[in-house]
């Protein structure tokens, strides 16, 4: 699709004040009942994980249909699933209305499963039980992500409400079920589904703003590249007190390769890797100790400014290393030690270039000629937005609007690796990637919540920019 609108004017959206204020008291008139449809879908623990049970999956893709089909817009509102080397993927919702009148053609994606809890003990109320308390609402998947999905349909009910049932602007509606587990059959998903799903723009619900008072446009996601890797140093396992002192355990090169992926000021040491320039916004050193929980004792690492380390630059964290526990150990030399190596990588670095770098690096600095094998990979490409687009004008406009702040341009240090499938199945789409969380939401974490102004806010955005492109002219 190549929907080409007429300029969009500076003042598009505040110019029709009145447009405006209806969407907000719609909005605002149904959040109450908007919360509590958030509340129900955060009681269904929906995992796509394997050692999850599946018909919960499934109990909250019905759920999601039910809430989409009641908004009285769709003329079928499906439960699908695509299938990948002959395993099926788990449940999604898909919905579909098209354009009339030459008028843009909008995808609404998010996706309804979560994390897992994690321990329990560390909640400070239950995991999937919502509660409302200092104006937040608290429950796994309260803002990862099924307040995308709320958000979704708030701004289709206000882009009803406001324009009427017979609105000319295209909408389809994905939302996945699998987005936590890796999304495994999206792309083949969105190959099934082609001609339902092509839109001009494709609004993706499943970022963050800067806070619940400044909204943001996600332009920049970091890539990923994982890497299992083994080492080997012996046969057997023997006895520490024998052979320590002259036989290495596999224990030592580990180690030691693995603080080699760092220099003595924290920063990532393998050669070649790509960095990514951002402007310095007002982000302090008080900020990101709040936001991630540093100690106070414990000093920064890298260097540059914060945005570039976080956003921009490579980074390397061991997220797994098989080892017996404290609990289990034994005066043994370990003849074997596994590890999980995730790399994160810029803007503009391709993930298979990424990973022979990270591999050479290994290679290199594995000690005292001890075996080095690499074992399973993944990765995503990273993603960089062309903020150009008449979408993306108009889509900051909404957020200003809506949030009373204008709307800034932020990067995320994390990945999602489906938005490069989204860009090569839709190359013709405008993608904006949006969320209603903020750095206090601790997605994937105990005591995950979302702030109820800020949804409030995203709400409004969103449907200001529905509402707004159903008047442009092509």
């Amino acid at each position: 699709m190549t929907f080409s609108p007429e300029p969009i004017s500076d003042s598009a959206i505040t110019a029709n004040s009145d447009l405006a204020n209806k969407v907000r008291d719609r909005v605002e008139s149904e959040f109450t009942q908007r919360v509590a449809t958030l509340g129900k879908l955060v009681r269904i623990p929906g995992i796509a994980w394997d050692a999850f049970d599946a018909n919960d999956l499934v109990r909250s893709a019905e759920a999601v249909a039910k809430l989409f089909e009641e908004t009285g817009v769709f003329d079928k509102v499906e439960i699908k699933t695509a299938t990948v080397d002959g395993k099926p993927g788990a449940p999604a919702v898909l919905a579909s209305r098209p354009a009339k009148n030459g008028k843009p053609h909008v995808l609404l994606y998010a996706h309804h499963d979560v994390q897992p809890p994690g321990d329990d003990s560390v909640w400070e109320t239950p995991a999937f039980e919502p509660t409302v308390k200092d104006g937040r609402i608290y429950g796994r998947g309260a803002a990862d992500d099924k307040a995308g999905v709320v958000a979704h349909l708030a701004a289709i009910d206000a882009l009803k409400a406001v324009v009427g049932d017979d609105f000319d602007l295209g909408i389809s509606v994905f939302i996945e079920g699998e987005e936590e587990a890796g999304s495994r059959t999206f792309r083949a998903f969105l190959e099934e589904n082609k001609a339902k799903l092509a839109a001009d723009v494709i609004i993706v619900a499943d970022s963050m703003n800067w806070s619940p008072e400044v909204p943001a446009l996600t332009v920049s996601l970091r890539g990923m590249v994982s890497q299992e890797i083994t080492v080997r140093t012996m046969e057997h396992a023997v006895h520490s007190g024998m052979f320590g002192g002259a036989v290495p355990d596999a224990m030592i090169p580990m180690l030691k390769v693995l603080a080699s992926l760092h220099d003595e000021k924290g920063s990532v040491a393998v050669s070649g890797l790509k960095t990514h320039k951002f402007e310095d916004l007002p982000y302090t050193d008080a900020n990101l100790r709040a936001d991630s929980s540093l100690l106070p004792q414990v000093s920064q690492i890298g260097e540059g400014g914060i945005m570039d380390r976080i956003w921009g630059k490579p980074s390397i964290t061991v997220i797994g290393l098989d080892v017996p526990s404290v609990a289990m150990s034994s005066n043994t030399l370990l003849p074997a030690v596994s590890a999980k190596i995730s790399l994160r990588i810029a803007s503009g670095q391709d993930p298979d270039e990424a990973l022979d770098l990270l591999r050479a690096h290994l290679t290199a600095n594995i000690p005292f000629g001890a075996v080095l094998e690499f074992g399973e990979i993944e990765t995503g490409k990273p993603y960089l937005a062309d903020t150009s687009g008449w979408a993306s004008i108009l889509k900051k406009q909404a957020l200003g609007a809506a949030f009373g702040n204008p709307a800034i341009e932020i990067g995320i240090g994390g990945s999602i690796p489906f938005i490069a499938d989204l860009t090569e199945v839709f190359p013709a789409a405008q993608i904006l990637v949006t969320g209603v969380e903020d750095a206090d939401s601790r997605a994937h974490s105990p005591n995950e919540s979302v702030h109820l102004v800020g949804l409030k806010n995203a709400m409004v955005a969103e449907a200001l920019f529905l509402v707004a492109s159903n008047e442009l002219k092509g």
